[in-house]
């Protein structure tokens, strides 16, 4: 094969040139505006380019330059860009424009409201995968399918579809059981504990964990301060294999891989599309090859699920899709009025996980509650425990050891267990007077925890030391804030000086 500079002797060839900028996971490539290829191209700003190499061929949006940090003949590539190019430095790249995407005729229908088939569906999520859609591209199908504007069909068809273009796991089981928390409330880190006590009954759990996108610690993220998370699907089914659960980060295995892209731009949106929400989950139970799944659903003021009425919507989706594609649901709601446990961040979290593992007096009994009610739940969803037994059986083998023994075989089968780090700075919030506690803001408390480092440095995150209900005396700590360094610590605080209420105390009445 010859090499780009080769076949096309015009010259519309320039070398690659890494660049070390972060832009996420969308490729982008970087160009000087009096660049001969640029300009005879007709090449601008936000024009989407194909870039190849003899060995690939990847989509990239271009920016375009006017400084001379970038030498003529130079074609600059974000981190992302890089990655998937595959590149050697100075490598030539031959750029073109891409065909035109077809699909995006089908997003725009969606965008005026109309109804999309399955084929429809499946071209855009097939595109999507090949790396043709752009940011603004994914933002607008987003953007059409947010809050209630798919139908059940066209949740279903979005699900299949999403599992059809990845990965999938089979298991030599007849059941593969799961469990998923859609999210938004602090600390409620019971994965770890449920796994184990399913697992240790018999069961095969294969879970995959996300890490955290906008909260201070997701479960891959708490598990990563205990043992390896980061294991490859070879390297998953062996610990399966050997323990009968895991405990893996679910980036490492690859399962329905369009699905982080959707998040990412659903989250810089700030918007929760009950249809992608539905297919982000089912898809990535489908694909790690599971046939009962129990979904947790926080509900409360501050948490993603705000009312009960988008509970029981949610749940009737959830549980439909699942069954039109062989997947049994069920789901499990819960006041989420403040955080669980005490921990918030990996590290905190963990070490709330271990007292409840060891049956310490400390352990947080709240968490260790809803992880034994899920845990039951699951039990008697895989018929290893009559109806509202369930919970007993669970409670009895964290009890006797049995699930904390089975936990630390994971751990060893995932490469090892480590002790979580501890902050070097620590700070402790103070109830401004004598009252009750009547009310906590989860996402504020979750907003502290990060400004503190959460999760990207393990040990930080901010400890919850009250309850909702308790009365307190003036001067008694409210939560405490743990940092890595002074900086953070302070960065953190003043967020906290700004609002005072997120833990609220209402005074005594004279």
């Amino acid at each position: 094969m010859s090499s780009p500079a080769e076949s096309d002797p015009d010259g519309a060839v320039l070398r690659v040139k890494r660049l070390g900028i972060d832009t996420h996971q969308e490729p982008i490539v970087y160009m000087r505006a009096e660049c001969p290829v640029c300009r005879s191209e007709g090449f601008g700003s936000h024009s989407r380019v194909a870039l190849c190499t003899d060995g690939a061929r990847i989509i990239a949006t271009l920016n375009v330059v006017t400084s001379d940090w970038l030498a003529m003949g130079e074609i600059g590539l974000s981190e992302a860009a890089w990655r998937l190019l595959g590149a050697a430095e100075g490598e030539p790249a031959r750029l073109s424009h891409p065909q035109a995407i077809e699909s995006l005729s089908d997003v725009r229908a969606k965008v005026y409201g109309h109804a999309l088939g399955r084929e429809a569906i499946e071209a855009i999520v097939a595109d999507i995968a090949a790396g043709l859609y752009s940011d603004v591209h994914l933002a607008a199908f987003v953007t059409a399918c947010a809050g209630t504007r798919m139908s059940r069909k066209e949740v279903e068809y979005l699900t299949a579809a999403m599992v059809g273009i990845g990965e999938r796991l089979e298991w030599d089981a007849p059941l593969v059981v799961d469990k998923h928390c859609v999210g938004g409330l602090p600390g409620n880190r019971t994965t770890p504990l449920v796994v184990s006590i399913v697992s240790a009954q018999g069961l095969l759990m294969p879970k995959t964990s996300s890490r955290a996108i906008t909260s201070p610690a997701g479960t891959a993220d708490t598990m990563e301060t205990l043992a390896p998370v980061a294991l490859n699907r070879e390297a998953m089914r062996a610990v399966v294999e050997k323990t009968g659960g895991c405990l893996v980060w679910g980036g490492a295995v690859s399962l329905s891989p369009i699905d982080d892209t959707l998040i990412r731009v659903e989250r810089a949106l700030d918007l929760d599309g009950e249809g992608q929400l539905i297919a982000s989950v089912l898809s990535k139970k489908i694909a790690a090859g599971s046939s009962h799944v129990l979904i947790d659903m926080p509900v409360g003021p501050t948490v993603k699920i705000r009312s009960l009425a988008f509970a029981q919507r949610l749940s009737e989706q959830l549980v439909q899709v699942g069954e039109a594609l062989g997947l049994t649901v069920r789901t499990l709601s819960f006041d989420a009025l403040q955080p669980v446990g005490r921990g918030i961040g990996p590290a905190l979290e963990a070490l709330d996980v271990l007292a409840v593992f060891q049956n310490a007096p400390e352990a947080p009994a709240d968490l260790r509650e809803r992880a034994l009610n899920l845990a039951g739940v699951i039990l008697e969803m895989a018929g290893k425990a009559p109806s509202g037994q369930g919970g007993a059986l669970a409670e009895e083998t964290l009890a006797s050891g049995l699930a904390w023994r089975q936990f630390q075989a994971i751990c060893e089968a995932q490469g090892g267990m480590r002790e979580p780090p501890l902050a070097r700075h620590h700070h402790a919030v103070l109830a401004p007077r004598h009252g009750v506690v009547t009310h906590v803001n989860n996402r504020l408390l979750s907003r502290v925890a990060k400004l503190a480092g959460a999760p990207a440095s393990p040990a930080a995150g901010v400890c919850y030391e009250t309850r909702l209900g308790a009365r307190v005396q003036k001067g008694e700590p409210l939560f405490s804030v743990h940092a890595d360094s002074p900086g953070e610590l302070e960065y953190s605080l003043e967020f906290v000086a700004a609002h005072p209420d997120m833990v609220m105390v209402n005074a005594d009445e004279a």
